[in-house]
Parts: structure tokens; C-alpha cells; sequence
């Protein structure tokens, strides 16, 4: 029987065209997949079509918001404007949020009282009339859950560019504040939106001084040494600063997203230099920026060489369990090693590291609702990705951080241009930006795997997940866990991190704390407006609900740190020692290492 494939076809080349073609079309849309976006848009015209009572509802909501429109622009040519209150019709009942003045009121865009003026009120209530409208039209019946997320998306990201804040000609703020200052702030605009463009294609932007906040100046200052090296990661161990310490160190694995010094930044804000004096031993891992070389790295490797390596230093040291906790990414990390140990790999036998507890960071383990990103997560678009990153060899920073600011472009991308090109206002630095900036890079491989294992499938959550040839599993975690999620988590929603307790058989305590998935975490002791609600549930009662469980948790005012380490010590050896000085090797160094300060421009 003849093949179907004729032996003369280059198969391979084929495919090979196909990728380097995918990659091209990655490269030119920001990785948006367009058999992604046109699968949902087409899910939604079929079902719009097949739907006359749909087309019928949507027609009577734009007249509705056409009348509101209308009135809200006369309403602002008078010299004294109504109380909002008194322009809501009867149909409020029925959708309560389509009072225009009310939802522009609720819209820091438009908090200026020259937004309320005609004719500008028209066209600040014309693009809320629309957002208003599209939020409704792409929640129709029948759609895929996944179509009807992305139309929901991709239509709030179109109106939030069509914002009139954005163009200068219909931003009364803008024109007014060129008028005052005699256009300077136009050109001081201009100045601002050439320095944006030269750091983002890795050049200094003239008569601009290098930022003398970088780490190692003003920022990753905690004193210690790395004591250990690999081809992937430093460990760095923190110089004591009390006499004693607790028995039981503490090893951070921080996201390979993101610089490890998220968690030192300035002296008032670093958590390392605060568990230091806390008297607590501290090591902290610092992922080494990959390059072009290291495309083949994968999951395993980061496991491997990021958590159980170190690890294993650490407990060799000590002679002591390890604390163990993971950021973001590396909190995932930390959960698999910490599976892994549970089930005496191959690779870890009963001799290996001791854990004396497992604490995860706004970190997921259960990929099954993760939030926002997974509208930019499909099998179109892992694909679209993986073309991307195999003819790179790597993700690349400034990627990652597109993506994120595509996911929030209102706050990152339309309200930073609107303050620094149509204002001319300047730029705005502090350590947590600063911080920010220093993207770092994902290795081809690792990045498939991750978002195949973990987004797509949910292959740790659901028991498919193997760590070096072996099938590990969460549920064999048997110390103690403590778990941090962020009310405002966008990348990893609380909700989502809140799933650990159906996963694990052992007590977790969870703290739910004030704040975003950086600043929810970065929370230090006397930062004002913070607070928390934590609660330990035991395995010997019915797992609560996230509800159930906001319902029944303790709240506290001030940062969750102190909680954290008071668990610490309770979950270990309440024994006090002669505090552990870090081994000085001058072949690796002070803090805080070498890896840290790998850049790349792209």
C-alpha cells in the first residue's frame, strides 16, 4: 500500500516553513494568533445570526444608549448640571449600570470637571455608551466559554484605544494644558515619547544619566554572599544581623519571570532584610538571564537545577530541614520539588533534602481558571508562541511585558501615554518600576512546557504531571503549607490560588492580602492601607469554598509578613543558635551576584 506521503516530499522543510512562517506573523501582531481571534469572532457572528431575539435585545440597548447619549450631551449644555441621581430613566432597573453619568463618574479618565462640559461630555459619554454596549453584544448564548471571553476582551481593548484621552484633539485636559504653558508641554511630550522609543530598543536616551537604582546601587543592598553556582542559578546566602537565629533556614525560589530582587528592593521594603531580622537564616536563588544557547532548558532542568540543587546546598549546610517558599512561577516550582521529594525520586533519594514546610506566593498549581491571561492562552496561540520562541530560541522580556500590558492597556499603555506624550508631565521612577523594567528572558522549551503543562492541560492539578521520567503528585505533600494570595492578582487571581486546598492533604493556612500579585507581596510592616484576612484550614473538615472561607477568615490590619514568620517558626524548631555567617568564595562573590545584572536588549 502506497504511502500518503510521497518519500520525495521534504516533509521537515515544509514544516520548518511553516514555523519560521508562524514566527513571522507572531513577530509582526505582538504574538496575537489570528486563527485565535478569528475562531472567536466567527463564534460569535454564527451565533449572533442564528439569534433574532439577541439582534433584537442589542438593537433596543443602542437605542437605549443612543436616548441616554443624547440626553447626557443636553444635559451638559446647561450652566448648571442635575444631580445624577435625577437622570436615571426606568430602565436603570433592568440594567443598573447604563446610567452614562454615572459610569463616566466611576472613570478616573474623565474625574476632571472639563470632561463634564459640552463638547467633550459627548464624546466621554459616547465611549462609555459604547463599552456599555459591546460588554452586552459579546455575551451572547451559545458562544464558547473561551470566544466569549476573548470577544469580551479584544472589544474593551478596541474602545479603550478609541478613548478620547488618548488623541490630543479630543483630550480637553491636553489642549488645555498646552495652551498654558504655550505648547512646551507638546514638546516636552515629544521629548518624552523619543526617550520611551530609544529604552525600548536598548539605547540611553540623550542627556538621560544612567538609573542609579539598579541592583547593587540602591536597590538588592541586603549584605550576603552567593555560595553557590550552576549553569542556571546563584544562591545567595543573607549576613545575619542578629546574634542568634532560628534553627530552621528559609530558601526563596522567586519567579525566573522576574529578577529575584523584587524581594529586596529599597532597605524599607525588603522582605529578605526584614526575615533577617527576624532572625531567621535567608537564601534566595537568582535565576541567570538565558541566552540564545540555552533554547533546550526545560521544566524539568528548572526544577532540577533551580529548587532541588540549592536546596540540597542549603540542608547540607544546616543540617537542618528547609523552609521552603515560591514567588509567582517559582512557587509552581517549589510545589513540583516539593511533590517530588514527597515521592523519593529517582534523582532525590531518602538522603536528599528535608522540607519542614512549603510556602507559595501568589502562586497557581491549579491552572483550570486562571484569570485574565488565559484569554491569550489557546492552542492557536501556544502554537503561534512556540513558532515564535523556536526560531528565537527564547521568550524574550520585552514580550512577556507586552503581553501584560496588552491584558491592562488602559492603565499601562493609554494612561502612561496620555501623562507623558499629550501632557508632557515627566516620567515617574521608583524602585518597584525600576524593578519592572529589568525584564529577563524564558528559554524556548521551558516556555512550551509551562504553558502546555500547566495552562492547556492542568497536568500538576490533575495528577498527569511528571517530574524526570516519574509521575508526581501534590496530594504527597505532608508538611505543613502557607499560601499568599493578592486581592487584586491578575496573574495569579486568588481564586485560582485558593485551589491548593483541594490538592493538598495537609493543614494550609491562607493569607488573603491587600494589593496586586507585586504589591500585594511586597507588603512590608508600617506601609499604610494594608491588611489581610487569614485562616487555617485543617484536612479533617470539608474544604471551604473561596466564600465560604472570606466568610469565616480572621482580618487584620498591617502587612501578613509577621504572620508568615511566626508560622515559620511554629512549623519548625523553636531552638535559637549562634547566628550562620555566609562562606566567603571570592570565585562567586558578594550579593548580589553576577546573574542578576545579565541584560539583554530586546
Amino acid at each position: 500500500m502506497k504511502t500518503a506521503t510521497s518519500p520525495a516530499i521534504p516533509v521537515q522543510a515544509l514544516k520548518d516553513l511553516d514555523r519560521l512562517f508562524k514566527a513571522a506573523i507572531a513577530q509582526s501582531n505582538g504574538g496575537i494568533s489570528p486563527i485565535s481571534l478569528l475562531r472567536a469572532m466567527s463564534d460569535w457572528i454564527l451565533n449572533l445570526a442564528e439569534s433574532p431575539g439577541a439582534q433584537a435585545r442589542l438593537a433596543l440597548d443602542g437605542k437605549f444608549l443612543f436616548d441616554q447619549w443624547i440626553a447626557e450631551s443636553l444635559l451638559s449644555l446647561k450652566p448648571v448640571v442635575s444631580n445624577a441621581s435625577t437622570r436615571v430613566s426606568a430602565h436603570e432597573g433592568e440594567y443598573p449600570s447604563l446610567a452614562l453619568s454615572a459610569a463616566i463618574a466611576n472613570d478616573t479618565r474623565f474625574s476632571s470637571p472639563t470632561w463634564h462640559q459640552f463638547p467633550w461630555s459627548m464624546l466621554a459619554a459616547g465611549n462609555k455608551a459604547l463599552e456599555i454596549w459591546w460588554q452586552e453584544a459579546t455575551a451572547l448564548d451559545g458562544m464558547e466559554p473561551h470566544s466569549k471571553e476573548q470577544m469580551r476582551f479584544y472589544a474593551k481593548q478596541t474602545v479603550d484605544m478609541m478613548s478620547p484621552c488618548n488623541w490630543l484633539l479630543s483630550n480637553p485636559e491636553a489642549l488645555q494644558r498646552a495652551a498654558e504653558t504655550s505648547g512646551t508641554s507638546l514638546l516636552a511630550g515629544l521629548i518624552n515619547a523619543r526617550n520611551e522609543w530609544s529604552r525600548k530598543h536598548g539605547l540611553l536616551p540623550p542627556n538621560e544619566a544612567e538609573n542609579d537604582l539598579g541592583p547593587g546601587k540602591a536597590l538588592a543592598t541586603t549584605l550576603g554572599q552567593v555560595v553557590m553556582r550552576n549553569e542556571l542559578i546563584e544562591l545567595v546566602q543573607y549576613q545575619p544581623s542578629t546574634a542568634q537565629v532560628r534553627l530552621n533556614p528559609v530558601l526563596i525560589i522567586p519567579s525566573c519571570i522576574m529578577k529575584f530582587y523584587i524581594l529586596d528592593l529599597s532597605p524599607a521594603n525588603s522582605m529578605v532584610r526584614w526575615l533577617v531580622a527576624q532572625g531567621h537564616t535567608v537564601y534566595m536563588v537568582s535565576w541567570r538571564n538565558p541566552s540564545h544557547d540555552d533554547a533546550l532548558l526545560d521544566m524539568d532542568d528548572y526544577v532540577r537545577l533551580g529548587v532541588l540543587s540549592p536546596m540540597t546546598h542549603v540542608h547540607a549546610a544546616t543540617q537542618e530541614p528547609v523552609h521552603l517558599a515560591g514567588y509567582c512561577l517559582g512557587g509552581t516550582f517549589a510545589s513540583i520539588a516539593a511533590a517530588a521529594l514527597a515521592a523519593q525520586t529517582q534523582s532525590f533519594d531518602a538522603g536528599g533534602p528535608q522540607m519542614a514546610s512549603l510556602t507559595l506566593m501568589a502562586a497557581e498549581t491549579d491552572f483550570s481558571e486562571p484569570g485574565e491571561m488565559s484569554v491569550l492562552i489557546d492552542q492557536a496561540q501556544v502554537e503561534q508562541l512556540e513558532a515564535l520562541t523556536a526560531a528565537q530560541g527564547f521568550l524574550s522580556g520585552q514580550q512577556m511585558a507586552a503581553s501584560f500590558q496588552f491584558l491592562h492597556s488602559r492603565e499601562l499603555i493609554w494612561s502612561q501615554r496620555t501623562h507623558l506624550v499629550l501632557m508632557g508631565e515627566p516620567a515617574f521612577s521608583n524602585d518597584l518600576m525600576t524593578w519592572n523594567a529589568d525584564v529577563t528572558r524564558l528559554p524556548a522549551v521551558m516556555h512550551s512546557e509551562y504553558l502546555r503543562h500547566m495552562y492547556l492541560n492542568n497536568d500538576l492539578a490533575e495528577g498527569r504531571y511528571t517530574f524526570e521520567g516519574q509521575l508526581i503528585s501534590l496530594h504527597a505533600i505532608r508538611v505543613p503549607v502557607f499560601v499568599i494570595g493578592t486581592e487584586k492578582d491578575h496573574v495569579s487571581p486568588w481564586r485560582s490560588v485558593f485551589k491548593i486546598h483541594q490538592l493538598v492533604p495537609t493543614p494550609i493556612t491562607f493569607v488573603l492580602t491587600s494589593g496586586g500579585h507585586n504589591a500585594g507581596i511586597v507588603s512590608e510592616p508600617g506601609h499604610t492601607g494594608r491588611h489581610y484576612q487569614m485562616h487555617c484550614t485543617d484536612t479533617s473538615i470539608d474544604q471551604p469554598s473561596p466564600d465560604q472561607w472570606m466568610n469565616s477568615a480572621a482580618k487584620h490590619a498591617g502587612s501578613w509578613w509577621p504572620a508568615w514568620s511566626d508560622w515559620l517558626v511554629a512549623s519548625g524548631s523553636q531552638t535559637l543558635i549562634e547566628a550562620r555567617v555566609p562562606f566567603k568564595d571570592p570565585e562567586l562573590g558578594p550579593a548580589p551576584g553576577r546573574f542578576v545584572m545579565v541584560r539583554y536588549q530586546d
